[in-house]
C-alpha cells in the first residue's frame, strides 16, 4: 500500500455510483498517495457501503445533499449510468465549489457544454475521465502534436460488434463480467463507443465521416491505414474505430506530420517502426477505467482538464433494433431492446439518444435500423430535457 499523506494535505474525493467502475474507483483512490475518499453515494444504500469499505471512508449513503453539505469535497467523481439525475449532482458539486470528473460518458455526452458553462463561471474544471478511450485518447493526442504530428483520425478497437444486442440476449455475458445487462448491451451493440467517440469529437470539434463512423474488420490497428479514405477527410480529423483488431482494448491515432519532413527525418520515423509516411500509426494497447481515474482527480484538483466540451460537432442518434409499432414505450435507451446509438454530425430533425433516459411513447411505426425523428415522439418534458433546452440555448449565443 503506498504510504498516505497527513488528511489535511490529501484531496478530499467524493464519489457517486457504486457499481462495478464505481467500485474500483473506490479502491484505486484509496491506493493512491494524496488522495482520500470523503464518502460515497448510491440510491443503493448496500452498494454505497461496500464501495466505502473498499474506499477506507467512514461516510456513506443514499441522501447526496446531506453528504454533499456535511462533508465538503474538492473533486467529485460522478460514475452513475443516470444523465438527468447525474447532471443535478454535478450541477449541486459545482455550487459547492467542488471540481467534477466524469466517468460517466452519457452525461458527458449529452450535457458537457451546460456544465462546463457553470463550472467556468465559478472557476472550476469539469472533465472526462482519463481511463475511458476518449480519455485515454485524448492524452495520446496532446503527446502526439507534441512530436510534431496533426491528428488525422481518432480511432478505438472493438472487439465484438451485435448491433441488435437486448438486455436478455446479453444477461449471461454481463453476468461474467459483473455488468448490468443493459450496462452489457451498450456495449456490445455498440452505443457506449459511439458515445465515447462522440465525447471526443465534441471537445476538439473532430467529425464521424459523412454517414457516421464505418468500422471495417481488421486483424491489426496497422491495417487502418490502408482502410479508410483519409484525402477525403480535408482538414478536420474524423473517429472511426477498428473492429476485431489487435491490440483488443487499445485506441490508436492516425497521424501525419506538420510539417514536410526532410529525408533524415523520414529515415528516423521508418527506423522507429513508424513506416515510410505520409500517414502513422500511433497506438496505446490498453485502457485501464478506474485505475487512470485518479490522473483525472489530480488533473481537475490542479485546475486542469485532460478532456472538456463547451461546443458540439455531433451528436448520438437513436436507431430502431427492430421494427417499432406505435404505441411502443421507449425507456433507458441506451442498452435497451428497442434502440442502438449511432454518431453522426449534428442534425437537429433527429433524437439524440440520451434524452430517451425517460419513458416516452412512439407516436408513429419506425422500421428497423430507421432513425428515430422528431416525428416519431415527442421528447418526455423532464428535467434531462429542460437542461438540454437550455443548453441549446447556450450553444445558439
Amino acid at each position: 500500500m503506498l504510504e498516505k499523506t497527513s488528511p489535511q494535505q490529501n484531496i478530499r474525493v467524493a464519489l457517486i455510483g457504486a457499481g462495478s467502475m464505481g467500485k474500483g474507483i473506490a479502491g484505486q483512490i484509496y491506493a493512491t498517495k494524496g488522495m482520500d475518499l470523503a464518502w460515497v453515494m448510491d440510491i443503493d444504500s448496500e452498494a454505497a457501503a461496500t464501495a466505502a469499505q473498499l474506499g477506507q471512508c467512514v461516510h456513506h449513503g443514499t441522501d447526496f445533499e446531506q453528504l454533499l453539505s456535511d462533508h465538503p469535497v474538492d473533486v467529485l467523481v460522478e460514475a452513475t449510468n443516470s444523465i438527468g439525475p447525474a447532471a443535478e449532482y454535478c450541477l449541486a458539486a459545482l455550487n459547492a465549489d467542488a471540481h467534477i470528473v466524469l466517468m460517466n460518458a452519457e452525461v458527458d455526452l449529452a450535457l458537457a457544454p451546460l456544465l462546463q458553462h457553470e463550472a467556468k463561471q465559478r472557476n472550476l474544471i469539469v472533465t472526462s475521465d482519463a481511463g475511458d478511450q476518449h480519455g485515454v485518447l485524448a492524452s495520446l493526442i496532446q503527446e502526439a502534436d507534441t512530436m510534431g504530428f496533426d491528428v488525422v483520425q481518432a480511432g478505438n478497437i472493438k472487439g465484438f460488434l451485435d448491433r441488435y444486442a437486448t438486455p436478455e440476449s446479453i444477461r449471461h455475458e454481463a453476468e461474467i463480467r459483473k455488468l448490468s445487462a443493459t450496462q452489457c448491451c451498450a456495449y456490445t451493440d455498440g452505443t457506449k463507443l459511439h458515445i465515447e467517440m462522440a465525447v471526443l469529437a465534441n471537445a476538439l470539434g473532430y467529425l464521424p465521416p459523412e454517414g457516421g463512423m464505418t468500422g471495417p474488420r481488421a486483424d491489426n490497428v496497422h491495417e487502418a491505414l490502408g482502410l479508410f479514405d483519409f484525402e477525403s477527410y480535408g482538414q478536420t480529423p474524423r473517429i472511426d474505430y477498428l473492429l476485431g483488431a489487435e491490440p483488443g482494448g487499445g485506441v490508436y491515432l492516425v497521424v501525419r506530420p506538420k510539417k514536410e519532413l526532410p529525408a533524415e527525418q523520414k529515415f528516423y520515423l521508418s527506423y522507429y517502426k513508424l513506416g515510410d509516411g505520409p500517414y502513422y500509426i500511433l497506438y496505446r494497447p490498453y485502457h485501464l477505467c478506474h485505475l487512470e481515474t485518479p490522473k483525472a482527480i489530480l488533473a481537475a484538483f490542479r485546475g486542469e482538464a485532460l478532456l472538456t466540451t463547451s461546443a458540439q460537432s455531433c451528436d448520438v442518434y437513436a436507431y430502431a433494433k427492430q421494427d417499432l409499432a406505435a404505441g411502443t414505450s421507449i425507456k433507458h435507451a441506451i442498452g435497451s431492446a428497442e434502440v442502438y446509438g449511432l454518431a453522426e454530425p449534428l442534425n437537429h430533425h433527429q433524437i439524440p439518444i440520451a434524452l430517451l433516459e425517460e419513458s416516452t411513447i412512439l407516436k408513429t411505426s419506425l422500421g428497423k435500423d430507421e432513425p428515430l425523428t422528431i416525428e416519431h415522439l415527442d421528447l418526455p418534458d423532464n428535467k434531462l430535457t429542460k437542461l438540454w433546452r437550455q443548453q441549446q440555448d447556450l450553444l445558439r449565443q
